[in-house]
C-alpha cells in the first residue's frame, strides 16, 4: 500500500505557514470535513524532521485547524512534518505533509 503526501516547495530562506485543516469545507474549501457538527480540536503535539525549525504553531479557524510556521532546511532535502491531533470527540488523528526544500 503506497501512502500519498501533501507535499509543499520551500525555499530554505523562507518562513511560511502550513495547515492542517480538518474542518475544510465548513472553512470554504471543497474537501470533506473530518470533523463531525461541533467537533473541534483540543489540543495537538507536531513532530518535525531536523533540518526545519517549527518557529511557532497554534490551533486556528475557530479550534477546527492546526496552523504552523517553518524555517529552514537544506535544499534539495525533502522534510516530513507530522501533526497529532485530539478532539473534543476523543478522536486522535495523525496528519502528515512532505516540504521539499529547493532554491529559487
Amino acid at each position: 500500500m503506497s501512502i500519498n503526501f501533501t507535499r509543499y516547495e520551500k525555499d530554505p530562506n523562507e518562513i511560511l505557514d502550513y495547515k492542517f485543516d480538518l474542518a475544510n469545507k465548513a472553512n470554504g474549501g471543497t474537501l470533506d470535513n473530518y470533523l463531525a457538527v461541533g467537533e473541534t480540536i483540543l489540543s495537538f503535539t507536531t513532530i518535525i524532521e531536523t533540518g526545519l525549525t517549527e518557529d511557532s504553531s497554534g490551533i486556528t479557524d475557530s479550534n477546527t485547524s492546526i496552523t504552523i510556521w517553518l524555517s529552514g532546511g537544506v535544499a534539495l532535502e525533502d522534510y516530513v512534518v507530522e501533526a497529532n491531533i485530539v478532539t473534543s470527540a476523543g478522536r486522535t488523528v495523525s496528519r502528515s505533509i512532505i516540504i521539499e526544500c529547493r532554491d529559487r
